[in-house]
C-alpha cells in the first residue's frame, strides 16, 4: 500500500510551521517532507517528529537568495563556494532528523553564462553533493520543474534529468519524480514511470493543472497509485499540493486511497 508524505510548507498553512507536525500525524500521514528547515532549530524539529512518530522524508538544500527569486544554485558557475557550504548545512539537518534523501534545486539559466558552462557546473556540484552525502547513506535528488512554475529554469524535463544521470555518474544520486510537473511537461506518466524504473527514489503528487488535491484535475492518480503497488513501489509518495480549501477538508483522497 502507497506510503504518503505530507509537505508541511504547502499543507496546513492555517497555523505555525512548527505546530503542523501535530495535525499531519493526526490526519494519518506517517511522514512528512517540507521545502527548507532552516529558520528552525534542528533539534526542535527532532523533538517534533519523535513525538509524532513521523518520518522526516526529503528536504532542499539551500537554495540561494529564494526572495530574490532564486530556485537554487547547483548549474550557476562562480557559487560554487556557497554551494558547498550549503551541502554541509543539510547534512547537519539532514544527520539530526534521520532524513535519507537531499533534494539539490539546480536553479535558473543565465544570459551570462553558455550552456555548457552551466551543465559542467552542474554536474561538478551534483558529484559533490553525492560524494559527501554517500559516506552517510544519504541519496541525492535532481527533480525537473515545470517552465510554467518557474520560467527558465534548468532541469525541466525526465529526458533531461535521465542524461544527467549518467553524467553525474553516482549511485546515490535519484529523480525526484514529480508526477504534477511531469504531466504538465510530458505526460504518458505511466510509461514514464516504467521507463525511469530504478532511476526515481520518490514520487511527489498534485493535481493537474491547479496543484490542488490529487483527487481532481486531469490525472487519475488512483488508478496510478494501484499500478505503483502492483509494481512494487517502495518509496514515499510526497503531498506536494497546495489546499483548495483547509487542510483536513480536503483529505477525503487519503482516506480513500489507503482503504
Amino acid at each position: 500500500m502507497a506510503k504518503f508524505s505530507a509537505n508541511l510548507s504547502v499543507m496546513f498553512t492555517e497555523i505555525p510551521f512548527t505546530e503542523r507536525f501535530a495535525r499531519a500525524a493526526n490526519a494519518g500521514f506517517k511522514g512528512v517532507e517540507f521545502l527548507f528547515p532552516y529558520e528552525e532549530s534542528m533539534e526542535e524539529l527532532a523533538v517534533l517528529l519523535k513525538k509524532h512518530q513521523l518520518t522526516q522524508i526529503l528536504f532542499n538544500m539551500p537554495a540561494g537568495d529564494w526572495n530574490k527569486g532564486e530556485r537554487g544554485i547547483a548549474c550557476l558557475p562562480g557559487r560554487e563556494k556557497e554551494f558547498i557550504d550549503g551541502v554541509h548545512k543539510a547534512l547537519e539537518y539532514a544527520l539530526e532528523l534521520d532524513c535519507k534523501q537531499l533534494h539539490v534545486m539546480a536553479g535558473k539559466l543565465g544570459n551570462q553564462f553558455t550552456l555548457e558552462q552551466q551543465y559542467e557546473c552542474y554536474i561538478k556540484n551534483l558529484r559533490y553533493a553525492a560524494d559527501v552525502m554517500a559516506k552517510y547513506d544519504i541519496n541525492v535528488l535532481i527533480e525537473p520543474i515545470n517552465i510554467r512554475d518557474i520560467p527558465e529554469y534548468f532541469l525541466t524535463t525526465q529526458k533531461q534529468a535521465e542524461l544527467l544521470l549518467e553524467s553525474i555518474d553516482r549511485k546515490n544520486v535519484f529523480i525526484q519524480l514529480d508526477l504534477y510537473h511531469c504531466q504538465i511537461m510530458e505526460g504518458d506518466l505511466l510509461r514514464t514511470i516504467e521507463r525511469l524504473w530504478g532511476k526515481f527514489s520518490h514520487i511527489q503528487i498534485a493535481s493537474v493543472p491547479e496543484r490542488n488535491e490529487p483527487d481532481n484535475g486531469e490525472v487519475n492518480y488512483f488508478w496510478l497509485f494501484r499500478k505503483l503497488d502492483e509494481m512494487g513501489y517502495q518509496g514515499w509518495l510526497g503531498c506536494e499540493y497546495h489546499p483548495a480549501g483547509h487542510t483536513e477538508e480536503g483529505l477525503g483522497w487519503l482516506i480513500k486511497a489507503q482503504s
